[in-house]
């Protein structure tokens, strides 16, 4: 591969990096109508609070069937057609395991090649909006060119563009034109409009990201537009996480994991609070709240955490909880403290789960094959490793499970 392209491919996968972790779906909607509006702008207007509000709590279902109604009554905005993209993109991106922050905190999300997959008709749908929503705003620049509404939403699509290259099809040059895409169309909105918070999002991770690298990359990038700070990144975050604007939960959602990535784990856990207290049934926020204590070093409040959020699922407290994230964490704590024999539970539920992802299930595996071997379980560990094998056979973690296949596991190695 050439320099350049090499580059390109990192800088593709890095500006998708910033827009995986908080995608603006909407302007901001407006609290309450003029007297003397229709009652049906005031039933649309309800009807995006409640998807947004489902989105949020991530029952996606619900969330489609709104958005659906919104954008069947104004087929022609891209506000709608944003929500809808939205919700169906991350209803697949949550199925297939894809939500978890805690790929994202470190670099591994860099090296992952395995495309995500999701159902045909959610792809095509997918793509059928995405195209509407950039033909319609195409066409109402070329009249309008200054138009910071217009701007807005496209900037919108073209980051979940950019997402869905990236993540689902691992295509890292396209994704890249559309993340640039979207940064920019952000960018001039705040030059046209300063006081449009909302634009600050996409624009406030991207200037952390770029703001985060070392100097020879950052002056590579800063010829594709790519430039920042990370100062001002979580300035712009803080802001839109303070506003009460539409994307201050996805602007917390940023903020919180690049305090993380900084281990400034108090900061972050205060946003991380005001995220579990506003969307309670959503499962990715109490799962990162234990994510952030684990990290923090905080070992049994994020074990008691663990605990109750399997404690919480098992309530119906949650849409759909992807419950082997939770067993794995907890079983990684557990490992640490020596008590292998839930540990080697632990992992064995998150292999065990028909939704865990193939990266999920083969590292659950291989855990679990090593706990056992600690154990002395010496058949159920090669049955573990073996499995952990038959994921993919190619991977680092396969290669380990083909040594422990041979010879046992022992502790430190």
């Amino acid at each position: 591969m050439k320099p350049y392209q090499k580059l390109t491919r990192l800088l593709a996968r890095l500006s998708l990096f910033a827009l995986v972790v908080c995608i603006s779906v909407t302007l901001g909607v407006k609290e309450s109508r003029a007297a003397g509006e229709p009652d049906s702008a005031n039933s649309l207007t309800a009807l995006t609070k409640s998807g947004l509000d489902s989105y949020y709590n991530t029952n996606y279902e619900a969330a489609i069937k709104d958005f659906d109604k919104v954008l069947a009554a104004t087929p022609d905005d891209p506000a709608a057609m944003n929500h809808l993209i939205a919700a169906i993109m991350f209803r697949e991106l949550y199925r297939a395991g894809a939500l978890n922050t805690t790929m994202y905190s470190g670099d591994s999300f860099m090296s992952q090649k395995r495309p995500v997959n999701i159902d045909p008709k959610a792809r095509a749908r997918i793509n059928e909006l995405i195209d509407n929503s950039l033909r319609i705003c195409d066409q109402r620049l070329q009249k309008s060119p200054n138009d910071a509404d217009t701007l807005y939403q496209r900037g919108v699509t073209r980051s979940m563009r950019a997402v869905y290259q990236g993540i689902v099809d691992k295509a890292w040059f396209p994704a890249l034109r559309s993340a640039i895409g979207a940064r920019s169309d952000h960018q001039r909105v705040l030059e046209l409009k300063p006081s449009y918070t909302d634009a600050k999002t996409v624009v406030g991770v991207h200037q952390y990201v770029a703001g985060s690298l070392n100097f020879a990359v950052r002056a590579a990038i800063s010829v594709v537009g790519l430039s920042g700070s990370r100062t001002k990144g979580l300035e712009y975050l803080r802001e839109v996480a303070n506003a009460n604007v539409e994307t201050t939960p996805d602007a917390k959602v940023a903020l919180a994991l690049f305090l993380r990535r900084e281990q400034r784990y108090a900061e972050a856990m205060d946003v991380v609070k005001t995220l579990t207290a506003a969307y309670p049934h959503n499962y990715l926020f109490g799962l990162e709240e234990a994510n952030l204590l684990k990290d923090w070093g905080k070992n049994d409040a994020a074990l008691a955490a663990y605990r109750k959020l399997l404690d919480d699922a098992s309530k119906n407290m949650f849409f759909d909880p992807r419950l082997e994230f939770a067993n794995f964490d907890l079983a990684e704590i557990l490992r640490g403290r020596g008590e292998i024999q839930e540990a080697a539970q632990r992992y064995s539920n998150a292999v065990a789960f028909p939704t865990a992802s193939p990266e999920m299930k083969q590292k659950s595996a291989l855990g679990a094959g090593e706990m056992f071997d600690l154990l002395g379980k010496r058949d159920q560990a090669v049955k573990q490793y073996q499995a952990a094998v038959s994921v993919d056979g190619t991977t680092s973690l396969a290669d380990d499970a083909r040594k422990w296949i041979k010879t046992p596991y022992r502790r430190n190695q």
